[in-house]
């Protein structure tokens, strides 16, 4: 949905062009991480994919993708107090629920609490895994539960390679805290062989033809493949895939991201309009590249892709709102959707959280 959409005005954006701003001008402080308007879009279900401005749209229902996304940001806070925990329990169960007895998942859940569409092994298998994976290695209470459901669904591929690396991000968790798991390991080699090999092209380092959505999770699972699998190819070729998309998707200082129609060389840019899930995964791969070079190049980018929400982009218009808590669900040539659905609102947060977690900039 891309209605309402505001023209950003004096009271919420900088209207100062971003390539004009002075080099080296202060960024804006980060906010802290505020689960506020998850909870507002949550009820005893699960967690509402839509919103109206911050009104849940309660007839659009649910999803495995948002309930396994916020599953995941739930389980990456460090000191998740006793209600984050509670709701971390009702998305894991929501997934749980989704989940048939041959490892597949449904997707769309009804205000009834009916499944909308046959189990698959589709984008929600895939974020379902990471969102398990990420349980089992974090969060201890739900650790052997979900470990379970995450051992069902591994043992099916799909045929999409999006899926194919969200569920090796999961299996890469996994590994983290049971490093001799079989069914991760041969996962998350398979989702390696799923991304492919960029061509001969050095304009084009990247497997695909063309760049789509959450492109940096393709470059983020070979990165976790290098480190888990101890397979230095795939390390090599993770950074080199993110180093060129990173470059790819900045410009004079800000991030001028891939949008929802995707990108291929000779078409223009900046492109609109820009979706939030694409920072969030650029965010989490230069992270975990940070984390296994120590290249504070990586740290620079997730700071870049925080600045990107708070105003440092092609629009000059923050996409955080600082009142709900809540993170609009598009960039716009002229400004913003000003709706704060779910995808959005947790690209945010898990953008924050990994902002938060590098070091101070040199």
């Amino acid at each position: 949905m891309t209605a309402p959409v505001a023209v950003p005005s004096a009271a919420t954006a900088d209207t100062t062009a971003v390539s004009d701003r002075p080099a080296g001008s202060d960024r804006p402080a980060l906010p802290a991480v505020s689960f506020a308007h998850v909870y507002r879009l949550t009820d005893d279900v699960g967690l509402f994919e839509h919103a109206e401005f911050t009104r849940p749209r309660e007839e659009h229902a649910y999803c495995v993708d948002d309930v396994s996304r916020g599953l995941v940001a739930i389980a990456r806070e460090d000191a998740p107090d006793a209600r984050l925990l509670a709701l971390g329990e009702l998305y894991l169960q929501f997934v749980l629920d989704a989940q048939a007895p041959d490892g597949r998942f449904a997707n769309r859940r009804a205000l009834d609490r009916h499944w909308e569409d046959e189990p698959s092994v589709e984008d929600c298998w895939g974020r379902a895994l990471w969102s398990l994976g990420t349980a089992a290695a974090r969060l201890p209470l739900s650790a052997d539960r979900a470990l379970a459901a995450f051992d069902r669904g591994a043992t099916l591929r799909s045929e999409y390679p999006r899926a194919m690396a969200f569920a090796g991000l999961g299996a890469a968790e996994v590994l983290a805290v049971h490093p001799d798991h079989a069914g991760a390991r041969a996962l998350l080699a398979d989702s390696v062989a799923s991304v492919g090999v960029p061509g001969d092209d050095p304009r084009w380092c990247w497997p695909e033809d063309r760049l789509r959505y959450a492109n940096a999770a393709l470059a983020e699972v070979l990165l976790l493949a290098g480190a888990r699998l101890d397979d230095a190819a795939a390390l090599d070729r993770g950074l080199a895939m993110l180093g060129w998309l990173f470059d790819v998707e900045s410009v004079q200082g800000h991030l001028s991201i891939t949008p929802v129609d995707g990108w291929s060389l000779g078409e223009p840019r900046p492109a609109f309009d820009q979706q939030p899930i694409e920072v969030a995964a650029l965010a989490d791969a230069c992270a975990t590249a940070f984390s296994l070079t120590g290249d504070h190049r990586w740290a620079d980018g997730v700071r870049l892709c925080a600045a990107w929400f708070l105003g440092y982009n092609d629009a000059a218009v923050a996409l955080h709102d600082p009142v709900s808590g809540g993170g609009c669900d598009g960039l716009l040539v002229y400004g913003r959707n000003e709706n704060q659905g779910a995808e959005s609102t947790l690209a945010l947060l898990s953008t924050l959280q990994q902002a938060h977690r590098m070091p101070a900039s040199r």
